[in-house]
């Protein structure tokens, strides 16, 4: 605002002082008017005052474009930087979602890897501990087979012990009875082992 009034108040004083030598030479003489030259002055100093004026007004405005666009690019500046930090920001938080699913998956991939473990584990236990249940009663029946067998090979051998001597005989001589008995037991014994005849 000040270079755009300035140059009117110059060109008023000049006005002033270009007026004020006529009305003193006007009061003196009554009859005194402006020369040729004076007014040739003045309107050449009121040309360079105007010229001048807008040449002030030229730079103020090309001043205030050149302000006006470097706000411009610092807006613009300001507002790519703001840009490309939300973008930045967007792509680690990405970033860091990604990785926190992944060890997510990791993890829950390891847990299932250990209850699968843990479950293989407890079949193979429960069919081992089923195969020795199943050994053992196995081992138990065949335990009762031999045992019977025992049994009755000695019967047996006590009733063939018996019908070798004949009824009567036996009641009359026991001790050779028991003799023939016992021989008949040891030898199912040696047949079939001791433990047949434990019980």
């Amino acid at each position: 605002m000040k270079l755009y009034f300035v140059p009117h108040i110059t060109v008023l004083l000049m006005a002033c002082s270009v007026s004020a030598p006529v009305q003193a030479a006007d009061t003196e003489s009554g009859h005194a008017m402006l020369s040729g030259e004076d007014l040739t002055a003045a309107s050449e100093r009121i040309r360079q005052t105007g010229a001048k004026m807008r040449e002030d007004l030229r730079k103020a405005r090309a001043h205030l474009d050149a302000q006006k666009a470097q706000d411009e690019t610092e807006k613009a500046r300001l507002a790519a930087e703001k840009t490309r930090q939300a973008a930045e920001r967007q792509h680690q938080e990405e970033l860091e979602r990604q990785q926190a699913l992944k060890e997510k998956q990791q993890r829950e991939a390891q847990l299932a890897t250990q209850e699968r473990m843990r479950k293989e584990a407890a079949a193979r236990a429960e069919q081992q501990a089923e195969r020795q249940r199943q050994d053992a009663l196995t081992a138990k029946q065949q335990e009762a087979a031999r045992e019977q067998a025992a049994r009755t090979r000695a019967a047996e051998a006590l009733k063939d012990a018996r019908a070798s001597v004949g009824i009567r005989a036996f009641g009359d001589d026991r001790q050779a009875a028991r003799t023939r008995a016992a021989e008949a037991l040891k030898k199912a014994r040696e047949s079939t082992g001791v433990r047949a005849f434990g019980e």
